[in-house]
């Protein structure tokens, strides 16, 4: 046997599932940097719905979490989108993992253990359809203690900037005409790509202002729409929506440092800052409320209890109560929008409308000399026709 063979034959296929590991204690930026095949490495206690849909649509092979995804706060909604689209989801690996577990290593998962090689290197529980369901019941308890702690930080929101929330204060002016016009914004949020798709006839024809939150300026720009105000941390925003000529506001801390907005000034473009605790999609509808907008249509932004509770995150929810209070029945989900909005001329009637028009120019032409000498020459052409088939047979 020739030595050459033995050196170059390959070795036998280890059990399991196998993949790159893409790991990264930041979700946004595994979010990023993940691809379709690679095995997701990531640490976020009660996997938002969120994350979940990203990482379905980055079509990844498996998520091992360092944490719990159901920590039993809350029914939160990311591990039931996973195993629902055939994910394995490795859960509560242990905050270990995350040095063990190298960017770019290849790993693999069996029997709810992580192998790098032949070496174990974590080890935690694989969620199913059924433990995560059984997970969730559980959760239910935790709601009493999450919204009690909502309506703390509500309160605390309240005392620290209801003169922002009740007067305008500190509420940048922008260039964008808001006073009198429809709004919609528009966050990253849950079925946002396929909501915005179904709002393509009412953009069409109402022309509402456009505001972008963070990544849903550039779900704006996918879906063939100029975003004309782009509220969030620039960081999470391409460099072609932050250049398409809208107009940018920065949120900022309470001592005027806006995170990401030295990004905007390297590309030469002007912004401005909004210094609140709120999160930016509430930003953008104090924006609408305090510039006089006439109707504010969101999508994206948390519509029930379960997808609010599962994106909260550290109290950062606190102002959503308040700031929907602020803008009481001008606030309008985009799904009530698409399922309600109607074309003001729809295909029906101008078909209709056709069709009328070709009956009454059939029943001029019918009694008039004109029509007569119409049915004589369609008579002739039709006798020529048949002849001419008859030559040929």
């Amino acid at each position: 046997m020739k030595l050459s063979g033995l050196l170059h034959r390959s070795r036998p296929e280890l059990p399991g599932l196998s993949g790159v590991a893409r790991v990264d204690r930041r979700t946004d930026g595994l979010l990023r940097r993940v691809k379709a095949g690679e095995i997701a490495v990531l640490d976020q206690v009660d996997l938002a719905r969120a994350t979940a849909d990203a990482l379905v649509a980055a079509r990844v092979a498996a998520v091992v979490n360092a944490s719990p995804s159901v920590s039993g706060r809350f029914p939160n909604l990311g591990p039931e989108v996973l195993v629902a689209a055939g994910i394995p989801l490795l859960d509560g690996v242990g905050a270990d993992a995350l040095r063990a577990i190298k960017d770019g290593s290849r790993v693999r998962i069996l029997d709810g253990v992580v192998y790098l090689g032949d070496h174990e290197v974590a080890r935690g529980v694989e969620q199913t359809a059924d433990s995560v369901a059984d997970s969730l019941v559980e959760a239910k308890s935790g709601l009493t203690h999450q919204l009690e702690a909502f309506a703390a930080n509500t309160i605390e929101f309240m005392r620290r900037e209801r003169s922002m929330l009740l007067d305008g204060a500190g509420v940048p002016r922008v260039d964008v005409e808001l006073s009198g016009r429809q709004v919609l914004v528009v966050a990253a949020g849950y079925d946002h790509v396929a909501d915005l798709a179904r709002l393509r006839n009412y953009v069409r024809e109402y022309r509402p202002v456009l505001i972008g939150v963070g990544a849903g300026a550039d779900a704006l720009l996918a879906a063939g729409h100029q975003p004309q105000l782009i509220v969030g941390d620039p960081s999470e925003v391409s460099m072609e929506a932050l250049t398409s000529g809208a107009d940018v506001v920065v949120p900022a801390f309470a001592d005027g440092h806006a995170p990401g907005l030295h990004r905007v000034q390297d590309l030469g473009t002007g912004a401005v800052t909004f210094p609140s605790s709120a999160n930016p999609e509430d930003l953008a509808l104090l924006l609408a409320a305090h510039h006089n907008a006439a109707l504010v249509v969101t999508v994206g932004l948390s519509a029930s209890m379960a997808e609010f509770l599962d994106r909260a995150r550290s109290g950062s929810n606190a102002s959503t109560f308040l700031t929907r209070l602020q803008l009481g029945g001008t606030l309008v989900d985009g799904r009530v929008i698409a399922a309600l909005y109607r074309s003001r001329v729809s295909l029906g009637a101008i078909l209709l409308m056709v069709g009328a028009a070709m009956v009454a120019i059939v029943a001029a032409l019918l009694v008039s000399d004109a029509g007569d000498a119409v049915l004589v020459w369609i008579t002739q052409l039709w006798t020529g026709l048949v002849d001419t088939a008859g030559g040929w047979l």
